[in-house]
Formats: C-alpha cells, structure tokens, sequence
C-alpha cells in the first residue's frame, strides 16, 4: 500500500448522512456493472460532478478509482485542501492525499490498485490529460468510454430528487421576495444580485446558474447576461434563474411586465403558455425527448412564429445545469423514463421587442410527469405594479 493513503485522520464533524451514504453505493455498483461491460477491472471518474455523484463530495479537483470487485473498496485521490472534509467519506472509500500532480499520483496508484483495464471517462478527459495519462500508466492499460455516467445520472434516486425539491423551494420564495421591489429605474444587475442574495439567504451557497434578468428587448436573448439596462414601465422582464442546494439545481422562468403589457408580448404570452401546457401534459416515461419538443413547437408554429423559438424545449438537470435527457428536435435520441428530471422551456423571441420564455421542472413519474414548480404561470399574476 501506498504511504500516502490516509488511514489515521480523525473524524470531523462534516458527517455525511446514512441514507446519503447508502444512495452512494448503489450509484458505485451500477458503475461498476456498466465498467465490466467494457471488460475493465476499475473505472477511474475524473469529472467533478461524477465524483459528487457518486459520493457525496462536492469539493472537485478530486479524482475516484472505483473497482469493479465489489470486494474492493473504491479510492478517492484528493489533496490537502480537502483533507479535513474527506474525513466523513471514509465509509464509503479509502481516501489518498496527493503532494503531486494527479497523473503522479496515477502512476503509482492506477497499477497497485487495479489489476487489468481501466475504463476512463473519455467524453470528459481532453486528448492531452488522455495522452499524458497513457504516457505515465501504459496506452494499453486504458480504455476510453464515453457516456457511461451521464446515463445513470439521468435517473435520480429520492436523495436527488428531494434535493431538486429543496433547490426550487429556495428559488421560488426567494423571488417571491424580490418581486414587490421591482420598480422602473432599477437595473437589471440590481434585480440579479437582490434575487441571488435572497438565494443565499435561504441556503443556495451558489445560483444554479448565472441569473438572466432580461429588460426590454433584451428578453429577446435567450442566454442574456444582465447588465446597467433600467426596467421600464410597460416593457418585458424576462427572469431566468434557479438555486442550489447540495449540489443540485433548479431552473425556472417567468416573463413579467410592470403595468401594461406591449401589445406584441401581450399576444405571444399566451401562445408560448399553451406550447407549455401542451408538452408538460405529453411527458411520460417511454416518450422520446424529440416527440415532447414537437407539441410545443407545434403550437408555436401554427401560431406563426415557428422561425422565433430556435432552441430545444427542454434539458435534464440535476448536478449539472444542463445534463440527460434533452427535449430536443436536434436529432437527439433521448427516451424519457420514471426518475428523469426535466425542464420545459418553450420561448418566443422578438428581436428588438422582447421575448416570453415560461419554464418549469418536471420529474417523469412511471404513470406520467408530476410539476416540482408551484408558482403561477397567467399573464395576470405576471403583471407587476
């Protein structure tokens, strides 16, 4: 055994949950059925998100060797800045502080702890970290494979999917704050920063992504970032903006106006609501992602504005902001199934008018699709002032 594998820490207070910790094992043991598919003796997981999944840390820079023998216990390869914090994980793995580089750290451990093949995340590891890996352990000792991770994660266990709950408890009442304060004048860096200090407030260390704040046209940008533009009486905000809590996101948007609505949004509000409604209704498990995003952009294009929504209806989320499965006409090949959780975004844009984007998250039950968002959706709860 390696000197340098941590054995004699004592425990710290960062204690990690039982059911945390059993959720963690079974995600380790449908990895290690999918690695010895590809004939391999251990996977090695070098993506951050990867390794949160599949055990609770969230630290990143860290990387996991998990064996394929459920005998053998996995090894998480960190180094001292996390130390303290790793202490918690060691019933689920062995844990080695790394003094070097993480390809260093590899090439002693990869062959004393695995006997045989080690699949690698190749849809994450760039050609260089890839060629650098096999210069240190051996080009034959490794094997690319690509997707592995990211189709278990696209099933969430009852840990995940009540963390997602939590994530949009926060996002939720943490608008729901900020809403009455929207007067004209204030910017839309203003609004961004009171929403997500609100966020914080109740829990979400970071926003689940950067929050778009769209004011006036500019909600005709579906990925906007806010900037010094005023919100103005009888124009469009558009706000996209979701928490985090444990890792896990949410993601939601509503289209607002202060006072009257202008008279192009007021009559494309409801036709991307119905485009909503439609394909929210449609998700069930067995149901391909491309099929979904068709009712909606059938609505969208009956009502002829199939040329102003040019993005897919939805995406999966979970440790990421944008994972499996996709809501998509792209050519995407997603089926949906019990356990995935999805938004559904559908959005006209209007250059130099404004846009409506509605968006909430859905959780794909075995019958149907159950809505995790509770607040409203009608153009009258979306008239401010």
């Amino acid at each position: 055994m390696s000197t340098n594998l941590s054995t004699t820490m004592p425990a710290t207070s960062h204690a990690v949950a039982p059911a945390l910790l059993d959720a963690c094992r079974a995600r380790l043991a449908k990895l290690r059925a999918a690695a010895a598919k590809h004939n391999a003796a251990a996977f090695l997981v070098s993506h951050p998100s990867d390794v949160a999944y599949l055990t609770g840390f969230l630290g990143g820079d860290s990387y996991l060797i998990v064996p394929t023998d459920a005998s053998a216990r996995p090894l998480l390869i960190s180094d001292f800045r996390y130390a303290e914090e790793l202490e918690a994980h060691r019933p689920l793995c062995d844990l080695f502080m790394r003094e070097k580089t993480m390809t260093q750290a590899l090439k002693s451990l990869l062959p004393e702890r695995v006997k045989g093949l080690t699949a690698v995340q190749g849809d994450h590891l760039t050609y260089s970290e890839f060629d650098t890996l096999a210069e240190a352990v051996g080009r034959a000792s490794l094997v690319p494979t690509s997707s592995i991770l990211l189709k278990l994660r696209a099933v969430k266990d009852a840990i995940e999917v009540e963390n997602i709950r939590r994530a949009i408890d926060i996002q939720q009442k943490s608008l729901l704050e900020v809403l009455p304060t929207i007067r004209p004048g204030r910017t839309e860096l203003d609004v961004a920063a009171q929403l997500e200090a609100e966020m914080k407030r109740r829990g979400s260390v970071n926003p689940g992504f950067p929050s778009i704040v769209a004011a006036q046209a500019n909600g005709s940008l579906p990925h906007y970032s806010p900037g010094p533009v005023e919100v103005k009486a009888h124009m469009p905000l558009l706000i996209d903006w979701g928490a985090q809590f444990n890792g896990y996101r949410s993601d939601m948007t509503r289209t607002f106006t202060l006072a009257r609505w202008p008279e192009q949004i007021r009559e494309i509000y409801p036709i991307v609501l119905e485009a909503y409604q439609k394909s929210a209704a449609a998700l069930a498990p067995g149901k391909s992602g491309a099929e979904i995003d068709a009712v909606a952009r059938d609505v969208i294009t009956k009502a002829g504005f199939g040329d102003k929504f040019g993005h897919g209806l939805g995406h999966g989320i979970g440790l990421a902001i944008h994972e499996e499965p996709r809501l998509s006409h792209r050519g995407d090949a997603s089926i949906l199934e019990p356990g995935n959780v999805v938004t559904v975004e559908p959005g006209i844009y209007l250059p130099g008018v404004g846009g409506v984007r509605l968006e909430d998250d859905y959780l794909i039950t075995p019958t149907g699709a159950e809505r995790l968002n509770s607040l409203p959706m009608d153009i009258q709860w979306a008239t401010l002032g």
